[in-house]
């Protein structure tokens, strides 16, 4: 049975721990049961033991609860790589926050996945609450005292943890992990320096990434105010009027498009006659899939706050209809659907020979540097004048012919410190997912070898 995912147990193994007499293919699979065994048979906790809070998140949240800023509310989709994305994070009231101040979190406690998959984050917001969805933890003094948070953390997300968790999900339409069930996750104990050194890689990752965050707010600051617009007061009157043939012409009727703001706009972006397309024409280097061999795919959920993407490793046979076009270094990829999100990307050199999703058009600058290009599409005036371009009310999107014809403007001034601002922010974001990798991956090496190796493996190559 070599290289099959099949596991043999007598009976009474099976029944071990399993108060519910689950015998699907899921709770029984390989990797979590070697790894059960594996924890069971070191010093090891019950997640549950160690909490003074593991209660599921705020069940009944109300319209009026969410608010444009107040207490940032976790949701599953703020979980990533084991810390809070804030890009696009919900609020609460403060009022509703203090209702339900039974599921508020600070900085250093936990958030797991309750609902369709595992996962896990280290809070690493001043203050929060969090969805139905989730489950918020905070340990007590005496856990808190054996374990530190950051290393339950990079646990929970290597792949001994991430498939514990896992094996305690269950459900036919959409899995969920019961509050039960997820105490019952086995937390290797290991010795005070491997614990504090990986909490500490999570905090200094955190640290990254608001290095990076501010380091994009400068390239972003900086551009709008060689552009004029840092202190623009665009006019914003009650009525306009146009005439009936600049309406036909444009061929809109909606009162958006028309508005004094975006006429005055359009002057000020305009000023060098000069379009998208001139400066950065599209990239057509169509992704045919073959039956063997494998690509990695960006598409629309991979684009990062920072003007970073990801990717997915996939089988070419199994390529999504959408995976049409193939991306190279420095281009610039950004998302027709939504463009008020904000959604473009810089592709790095690691990343060319990728293939991006039929979403985004693909951008190659030549009269400008990536950069700065990057910077002016996700400007928040330039992502309006996108929107006001879009169609249809579910996915509303730009056409391709609409985008390479916004205005450009020259940007001359300034635009050094835009392109060093924007590498210094993506060279933070690197950093702070090696130190997330890092500390998994220590965890790992850890639990299959010894601690010396592990901590070795966290230091930093001179």
């Amino acid at each position: 049975m070599e290289g099959l995912d099949v596991t043999v147990l007598r009976l009474r193994e099976v029944l071990t721990d399993n108060e519910k007499f689950r015998i699907d293919d899921g709770y029984f699979a390989k990797l979590p049961v070697q790894t059960q065994r594996r924890i069971d048979a070191m010093p090891h906790a019950r997640l549950g033991t160690l909490c003074e809070v593991f209660r599921k998140g705020i069940f009944d949240i109300k319209a009026d609860t969410y608010a444009n800023s107040g207490v940032p509310f976790v949701r599953i989709g703020n979980m990533n790589d084991g810390l809070i994305d804030d890009a696009d994070i919900a609020y609460i009231t403060p009022q509703a926050h203090a209702v339900e101040g039974a599921t508020a979190l600070h900085y250093g406690d936990l958030v797991l996945s309750k609902t369709a998959y595992a996962a896990a984050s280290f809070v690493n917001v001043p203050e929060c609450n969090v969805s139905q969805d989730t489950i918020a933890v905070r340990l007590s003094s005496d856990g808190a005292a054996e374990f530190k948070t950051g290393f339950i953390a990079a646990y929970l997300n290597c792949r001994y943890g991430l498939a514990l968790m896992a094996r305690q999900f269950q459900g036919n339409v959409q899995s969920h992990l019961s509050l039960p069930d997820g105490r019952k996750v086995a937390i290797p104990k290991f010795g005070p320096r491997l614990q504090a050194d990986t909490d500490q890689a999570y905090r200094d990752a955190d640290a990254e990434l608001r290095a990076a965050k501010e380091a994009m707010k400068f390239a972003e600051e900086t551009l709008a105010a060689g552009l004029g617009l840092r202190d623009w007061q665009p006019p914003e009157p009650l009525t306009y009027t146009r005439h009936a043939s600049e309406v036909f012409a444009a061929r809109r009727l909606d009162a958006e498009y028309f508005a004094p703001r975006v006429r005055e706009l359009l002057v000020r972006l305009g000023d060098s006659g000069r379009t998208l397309r001139e400066v950065a024409p599209p990239r057509h280097e169509n992704f045919l899939p073959s039956r063997t061999g494998e690509f990695d795919y960006i598409e629309i959920s991979d684009v990062h706050n920072d003007g970073t993407a990801g990717s997915t490793r996939l089988p070419e046979c199994d390529a999504p209809s959408r995976a049409t076009q193939f991306v190279r270094a420095k281009d610039v990829i950004t998302s027709t659907v939504r463009p008020i999100r904000r959604l473009s990307a810089l592709i790095r050199a690691d990343q060319a020979g990728s293939v991006c999703s039929s979403g985004f058009v693909v951008l190659e600058p030549r009269a400008v540097a990536p950069e700065v290009l990057l910077t002016y599409l996700r400007l928040p005036v330039v992502c309006e004048l996108m929107a006001l371009h879009t169609s249809a009310s579910m996915y509303p999107a730009i056409s391709e012919t609409d985008l390479l014809g916004l205005p450009f403007p020259r940007i001359s001034e300034n635009s050094e410190r835009i392109v060093a601002a924007i590498q210094r922010a993506h060279a933070s974001r690197r950093h702070a997912h090696q130190l997330l990798q890092r500390a998994k991956q220590a965890v790992e090496i850890a639990i299959e070898r010894d601690e010396s190796t592990a901590l070795r493996s966290l230091e930093i190559p001179s």
